[in-house]
């Protein structure tokens, strides 16, 4: 894609800080530094969310994570956590649109990410979630 931003830090048309790179996937330093160390592991065939993922690339992409992420974590004794996140879609917060996966090193309870799940155990009941459960595992086989 012409004007993808990530294609662009692919093809070095464009600088980025690169702690990864192979033949299919490349992992820097977002520009926004969430927190210290915050990194994006990217595809470099253009995909715009993990739903264009097809099995071989989800396992070229997926496989590195690990090893991106230990490289991080060891970087920094101070890293005492991490979340690895995936955002797809702009209600998702995705921003760009070439699919990548963000590791974000955690470092106290007081650094500046946060993520807050509400607890909707009590909305649904158990004959909801086996609707629930049906529907997808009905789309999963289509």
């Amino acid at each position: 894609m012409e004007d993808c931003i990530f294609c662009k830090i692919i093809k070095n048309e464009i600088p980025s800080r690169k702690v990864y790179e192979d033949d299919e996937v490349v992992a820097f330093l977002d520009l926004t530094q969430v927190t210290k160390g915050h990194t994006l592991v990217v595809p470099k065939k253009h995909v715009a969310d993990i739903y264009e993922y097809d099995e071989e690339l989800a396992a070229q992409t997926f496989s590195r994570i690990p090893k991106i992420a230990r490289g991080l974590r060891d970087s920094d004794p101070s890293i005492k956590g991490m979340n690895i996140l995936n955002n797809n879609g702009e209600l998702a917060y995705q921003s760009v649109f070439h699919s990548h996966i963000h590791l974000i090193p955690r470092y106290t309870e007081t650094d500046t990410f946060s993520v807050e799940f509400g607890d909707n155990s009590q909305k649904h009941s158990p004959e909801e979630l086996d609707t629930i459960k049906n529907a997808i595992q009905t789309r999963m086989e289509e």
